[in-house]
């Protein structure tokens, strides 16, 4: 999943950027309003991390420019900011905001809240996704098959964690390159083919993730 984070305090950016790729997400970063809607504009995130107190604006403006747009409906949006009180948090909810979470706050609370969050979709009630004999457990990080450990890098993990949330459905390459690369990916390379061979070798599976020519994968509903 690909996560955009608009805050401009440099050393929050660099803590939030490390957990976040450290547990399976591709992370963007933008440091004033502008910035963040350029990247708003030509990339689909699946959830945005939003301070409030921006150069060049409000992160309650930017919220409700995005609620506004097609691409911005689907997006999840956690404010995350020093404002604590009541009226903040309020018009916050009000301006299209899914949470808010008040500075300081702990790592772990944060993730868990991101990991809530990307959960609503249809049968992703839990931390745990199941597909046949795949289990994923996005809390730990963890990646099984038929109860084998898969040891999955980043990328891996996070293939099959887009595959898994939609089970029958062919996902073209570009789309996992969208959600799972950040903004430095290459568009140009086979970075997602080779990916998904190195995946398909520790799943050990035949045919799970079958190739589906000319329109991209998709994983098998009975796996």
């Amino acid at each position: 999943m690909r996560l955009l984070v608009v805050e401009d305090e440099e050393d929050l950016v660099d803590a939030l950027r490390v957990g976040l790729v450290r547990a399976g997400y591709a992370v963007d970063v933008a440091c004033d309003v502008a910035q963040a809607g350029e990247k708003l504009q030509v990339n689909s995130y699946d959830l945005v991390l939003l301070d409030l107190n921006l150069p060049g604006g409000d992160g309650f403006e930017l919220c409700r420019a995005l609620r506004g747009t097609d691409r911005g409906q689907a997006v999840r949006i956690i404010m995350v900011t020093a404002r604590d009180r009541l009226d903040d948090r309020v018009r916050g909810l009000d301006e299209g905001a899914d949470d808010y979470l008040v500075k300081p706050f702990a790592f772990p609370e944060l993730l868990a809240r991101v990991r809530a969050l990307l959960r609503r979709e249809p049968g992703n009630g839990t931390a745990i996704l199941q597909v046949g004999d795949l289990r994923l457990d996005t809390s730990r990080v963890e990646a099984h098959s038929g109860g084998r450990a898969l040891g999955l890098t980043p990328k891996e993990f996070g293939v099959l964690h887009y595959l898994m949330t939609r089970p029958g459905h062919v996902v073209s390459a570009e789309e996992l390159l969208e959600h799972v690369w950040d903004e430095h990916a290459d568009p140009f390379t086979n970075t997602v083919r080779v990916t998904v061979g190195n995946l398909r070798r520790k799943i050990g599976l035949d045919g799970v993730i079958e190739t589906v020519i000319g329109k991209g994968y998709r994983l098998r509903e009975g796996a």
